[in-house]
């Protein structure tokens, strides 16, 4: 059964959520995508991924192309972004990677953080209990290797809220769709 691999557009079966990182880096083999190819993957219009930039959320692209990390970086706002405001998303960020338009003081590559998070969240259906989840999270960050102490903590922090707002949002769905049901 096909899911839509979390803050894309993308579709892909959830069992083989594992290879979504080669698949995603397989995209920047030739150096790095364009903007229209970034709004192609998230659904984004090409200017809120430019006002995006602007206000510092993510480093410019360099010579019109993201790398992975600013794409990753992109996905892991969009996907928060229907259950927190910009504002929130960007605290959560900065508190796990420090300015959010430099990229040399991050703890985890946004694209790291994404794929540990694409990986927990194919397996949601198990994680609506919190005690669960924290085992889980264990398990996901077991070879994360801490640049900075603390920087794990920090880490199993924000994929616990990110899980929680994916979650959120699911739920926030399925009660759309069973109150158009009603009608």
């Amino acid at each position: 059964m096909n899911w839509t691999i979390p803050g894309t557009v993308l579709q892909a079966p959830r069992q083989e959520a594992a290879h979504i990182p080669e698949q995603f880096r397989s995209m920047f083999l030739a150096g790095g995508i364009v903007l229209s190819q970034v709004s192609a993957i998230t659904g984004l219009e090409n200017y809120t991924v430019q006002n995006w930039v602007k206000r510092g959320f993510l480093t410019p692209p360099q010579n019109k192309r993201y790398t992975l990390r600013q794409l990753c970086r992109i996905i892991n706002i969009n996907l928060l972004k229907n259950v927190l405001p910009l504002e929130r998303i960007c605290h959560l960020l900065e508190y796990v990677n420090g300015r959010l338009d430099d990229e040399r003081d991050d703890t985890i590559d946004d694209s790291d953080l994404y794929f540990m998070f694409v990986g927990l969240a194919a397996h949601s259906k198990e994680l609506y209990q919190a005690e669960r989840r924290d085992a889980v999270l264990e398990e996901a960050l077991q070879y994360y290797t801490e640049p900075v102490p603390g920087a794990k903590q920090r880490v199993k922090e924000v994929l616990r809220i990110m899980l929680t707002g994916y979650l959120a949002a699911r739920m926030t769905q399925e009660a759309e769709n069973m109150l158009n049901k009603l009608q």
